[in-house]
């Protein structure tokens, strides 16, 4: 299972329905061998919060309430 995968299992089955009532568009860094999870405001702020606690791990960034962290804009040429 990649790292992207166990991030999201983690969050559907342990903050999904709280954090989507409390925490709308925030960012939550999820670190999936302790189950750990960090909030932020920003995209940066839930990455380092988890980065100070496993520097030596992986962490995957989930934007609350989205499909995406960051949605990107369409060019047409």
């Amino acid at each position: 299972m990649t790292l992207a995968e166990q991030a999201h299992r983690l969050y559907e089955l342990k903050w999904k329905s709280g954090f989507e009532q409390s925490d709308r568009n925030r960012f939550v860094a999820i670190e999936p061998v302790s189950e750990s999870c960090y909030l932020g405001d920003a995209f940066i702020d839930a990455a380092l919060a988890a980065k100070r606690a496993f520097p030596d791990r992986q962490s995957f960034v989930i934007r609350i309430g989205h499909e995406a962290a960051f949605h990107l804009g369409a060019c047409s040429q």
